[in-house]
């Protein structure tokens, strides 16, 4: 489904990803670990689409990221592809059902359908009592399941989440943990995660650790 091959990147004299190869199945929770600095975040970034690599090939379901340019390049993340950063990046003028509907908006589908869409990946989330809530009306742990749920409406391919717990307490990180597992399971949902988490990589369908920018 995701196939990454060979994948450079240099950022100045620093090479920051060294030939790193990785491939994502549908319906697998896979992670990635690592010391800061070893590359994770980067190669992350890449498989989003939001830098490019130096070297190296990237398809998702067939499609050659290299032949996406411009408008058609923000229009295959926005349906393939999900976010979930370690800040949850909520818009704060507006409501958890509205911050989850933007994805959507942008892609063009009814308004209708996708208040219904938002509304029912907000139940499952366990905040059906907040949809009108601001995020700063929300606690971090709620503003991140808000920012999973944002991530899920269009249903992605895969959702790519960088630390999703590095700004949660113990017991939040742990619901979190759960929730992607639930969401695995029950959607057949994509995950790939980066992660200093060592419970939460223990969970996982698969774990690859980086050094130096390099899988080992």
């Amino acid at each position: 489904m995701l196939i990454a091959t060979e994948l450079y990147k240099r950022f100045g004299a620093l090479e920051v990803l060294k030939g790193v190869s990785i491939s994502l199945q549908k319906g697998e929770l896979a992670t990635i670990v690592g010391p800061s600095g070893c590359g994770k975040s980067t190669l992350l970034h890449i498989l989003g689409t939001l830098d490019t690599p130096d070297k190296g090939q990237i398809t998702m379901n067939g499609t050659d990221f290299s032949n996406l340019k411009g408008k058609q390049l923000a229009a295959f993340r926005n349906k393939h592809i999900g976010f979930v950063f370690q800040f949850h990046h909520l818009l704060p003028e507006f409501n958890a059902l509205e911050n989850v509907s933007i994805p959507a908006w942008i892609a063009g589908r009814k308004r209708n359908e996708v208040k219904q869409a938002a509304t029912e990946l907000l139940k499952k989330m366990g905040l059906e009592n907040r949809l009108t809530h601001k995020p700063s009306e929300l606690s971090g742990g709620e503003q991140q399941r808000v920012a999973v749920a944002r991530a899920l409406i269009n249903k992605p391919s895969v959702v790519l989440a960088d630390e999703p717990t590095g700004n949660l307490d113990s017991a939040h990180a742990r619901e979190l943990h759960q929730l992607f597992i639930s969401l695995k399971n029950e959607l057949g949902q994509s995950f790939l995660i980066v992660t200093h988490n060592e419970e939460l990589a223990a969970k996982s369908d698969r774990v690859w650790s980086m050094r130096d920018g390099q899988i080992i």
